[in-house]
Formats: C-alpha cells, sequence, structure tokens
C-alpha cells in the first residue's frame, strides 16, 4: 500500500520561510504526479501546488503562485514545498497526495494522501 509522509512544519513568523517535504513508500515514486493541499479551521480544503511525474509541469493555486515553489527528487522519492513571504492566513494543515500522472486541482483527482503536517504563521 502507497504510504505518504509529510515533514517540515511548524512555527514560523510572517514573512518568513519554510520548506516542506513529502516521502512515498510502498510504490514506485516516479509513476504519480504529487500534489499539495491544505485546509485551515473552519475552511474547505485548498489546492496549493502539484507536480508532473517528471517535474517539468507544475500547476499552482491563487494563493500559492509567486511565493511558493514545488519541487520533487525521484531519486530519493519526495516531493518539496518551499514557502517564502508567509502570511498568517497561510496558516493550516498542510497534505501531500499522489495522483496517477495528472496534476490537477481537484482533491477527487489524488488517490493517496498524508497525515498532514501543522504550519502556523504567527508572531
Amino acid at each position: 500500500q502507497v504510504k505518504l509522509v509529510e515533514s517540515g512544519g511548524g512555527l514560523v513568523q510572517p514573512g518568513g520561510s519554510m520548506s516542506l517535504s513529502c516521502v512515498l513508500s510502498g510504490g514506485i515514486f516516479s509513476r504519480y504526479a504529487m500534489g499539495w493541499f491544505r485546509q485551515a479551521p473552519g475552511k474547505e480544503r485548498e489546492f496549493v501546488a502539484a507536480i508532473h511525474w517528471d517535474g517539468r509541469a507544475t500547476n499552482y493555486g491563487a494563493s500559492a503562485k509567486g511565493r511558493f515553489t514545488v519541487s520533487r527528487d525521484n531519486a530519493k522519492s519526495q516531493v518539496y514545498l518551499q514557502m517564502n513571504s508567509l502570511k498568517p492566513e497561510d496558516t493550516a494543515v498542510y497534505y501531500c497526495a499522489a495522483d496517477v500522472l495528472r496534476i490537477g486541482q481537484n482533491p477527487d483527482f489524488y488517490n493517496y494522501w498524508g497525515q498532514g503536517t501543522q504550519v502556523t504563521v504567527s508572531s
């Protein structure tokens, strides 16, 4: 069974940066497109970013474009989310997800999900 595990969350000040990682096990990492989603208290799940299996195509949500960067290292079975210029409204649980080659914004496309990692942006 495919398993995803996120890491790197925590507390960061507004304007700061944070990098999240996600590792896949139980499958061949390069067969999957990878996505990042987030969910804040009282809000619905929001698409953040996604990357194609070979890393040559990416997709970003409106709130992430220009500030966040998604990348992957297939040799290490890992996907990353570099977050810069963080704002309090970025506070949420961030989830890593895997799809079969698609990089869509609809969470229903994704077959596997990690447990989530908390990101808190506060002074």
